[in-house]
């Protein structure tokens, strides 16, 4: 059987492993093994908090229109009903947005929705 010289592909994996590594600190950097223990980690954190990052910007959304809510005398609950009755279909996005910068706009829009 011949002699297989694997130098190549091993430089390769390697220096791809050290070149996700860079800017951790002291030798999470600089070192392969440790390197790609710290690679495979923050790997498996970032998936993990891509999927979190869409519930923490819910969560946030929904304790703004609880705050701008509780302004005009009523819960986030009591408005989200409000304004499905009143079929007013603005996303949690759109009125944490109009709670925050426009509270005026958002008064309308929880007087409107009281209407029912």
């Amino acid at each position: 059987m011949t002699r297989v010289k694997r130098g190549n592909v091993a430089r390769k994996r390697r220096k791809k492993i050290l070149k996700l590594a860079k800017g951790f600190r002291g030798s999470h950097s600089k070192l392969f093994r440790t390197a790609n223990q710290q690679v495979m980690k923050a790997l498996r954190n970032a998936y993990r908090d891509r999927r979190k990052r869409k519930r923490d910007f819910r969560r946030l959304w929904i304790t703004r229109i609880n705050a701008g809510a509780r302004l005009h005398g009523m819960s986030y609950s009591q408005l989200t009903g409000k304004l499905k009755k009143a079929n007013i279909e603005l996303n949690r996005k759109m009125l944490a947005q109009l709670a925050m910068t426009d509270p005026e706009a958002f008064g309308k829009v929880v007087e409107a929705a009281s209407q029912q």
